[in-house]
């Protein structure tokens, strides 16, 4: 798996592993030192460093990101770093706020190596998981299509591993892996996924469940990805800008089909510095396209406001203040039919 997927990549000459310290990681680890000690992958050279981030969340961190290391350093990677981040508390809860910091890490670390790939022990038991609570959510396409294989640098050559494979990696190799209190806190919903609801799933509806929602997560992949090419194509093809604002011609935006629509709006609204709206911000702002009249403003997530203006409104509106008409407001005239998105405060980092 791991050789397919360097070649997939291109055949980087220096990789890196990032390792918890956890079976998952741990195993990789051991997998791609096989081929540092070789010196190449298909006759291609290759260096594999590893690095360890220590996220600071749990009392003695430290000293499992120093025992990680140093496991490392005897399986013959080198380098091995260890990065010691602050998680910032976000909006998005902490398991969010902990990737988001770990991924800095292992950019940054990558660029100072020099490293063209970043590898990630996932399994096959986290892409289900991962499905599993998008499914739980009432998430979108793009949720429920799980984790990519590969995206940038960042590489997941075990998604077709169950977990316990790992393990048997693990005690092969001898090598004493780390297990995670939070993976069985139920206090984080994908531990409660993992811990309970998994095992009742197989249970109730027989082994292979998460076979089937790892590949359900693949299948959603392709749909996403075709969705997002047209859905990328249409908004380049329809936005307007005037200054930092945006807008969307509301007859063209109609005749889209709404998979597409709401994809437009979505890329509309994050054009302008906002975030990504839910499902039910994004019906908030479309539902201004069978309005009459002026209508809105539709606040989006990370300052964003969304609204439609009428010509007719308009002039009327600049009649009854002695404007003479539309010739008085030829900016705002040339806004109408349209629906406009403005960034009103800096969005939240």
């Amino acid at each position: 798996m791991l050789q397919a997927a360097l070649a997939e990549a291109g055949y980087p000459e220096r990789v890196l592993v990032a390792c918890s310290g956890g079976p998952d990681s741990l195993a990789l680890a051991a997998v791609a030192a096989y081929f540092a000690r070789r010196g190449h992958v298909d006759g291609r050279p290759v260096a594999v460093g590893a690095v360890v981030v220590d996220h600071q969340l749990q009392a003695g961190s430290s000293d499992v990101a120093a025992r990680t290391a140093e496991a490392l350093r005897e399986l013959g990677l080198d380098p091995v770093q260890i990065r010691t981040v602050d998680v910032a508390s976000t909006g998005f809860g902490p398991e969010a706020a902990a990737r988001d910091a770990r991924h800095a890490a292992l950019d940054a670390a990558a660029g100072e190596w020099g490293a063209g790939a970043v590898l990630l022990g996932h399994t096959l038991d986290d892409q289900a998981e991962q499905v599993l609570l998008g499914l739980a959510r009432g998430s979108g396409t793009r949720s429920l299509a799980g984790m990519r294989p590969s995206r940038g640098k960042l590489l997941r050559p075990f998604l077709g591993l169950r977990r316990a494979d790992t393990l048997d990696i693990c005690r092969a190799e001898e090598l004493d892996a780390w297990h995670d209190p939070s993976n069985a806190d139920p206090a984080f919903a994908r531990s409660r996924t993992r811990v309970e609801v998994m095992p009742v799933l197989e249970e109730k509806l027989g082994p292979g469940v998460a076979e089937s929602l790892a590949r359900t997560a693949a299948i959603l992949q392709l749909d996403a990805d075709y969705l997002e090419d047209v859905a990328n194509s249409t908004y380049t093809s329809l936005v307007e800008h005037d200054g930092p604002d945006a807008s969307l011609p509301e007859a063209a935006l109609t005749e889209l089909a709404p998979a597409i629509r709401f994809r437009v709006i979505a890329k509309a609204a994050a054009g302008v510095g906002g975030q990504q709206p839910s499902y039910q911000r994004l019906l908030a702002a479309e539902a201004l396209l069978r309005r009459k009249g002026s209508a809105g403003p539709v606040e989006l997530p990370g300052g964003v406001s969304v609204f439609r203006l009428s010509l007719a409104e308009l002039q009327d509106r600049e009649r009854a203040r002695g404007q003479g008409g539309a010739e008085g407001v030829p900016r705002e005239a040339a806004r109408c039919g349209k629906l406009v998105f403005w960034l009103h405060k800096p969005s939240r980092k």
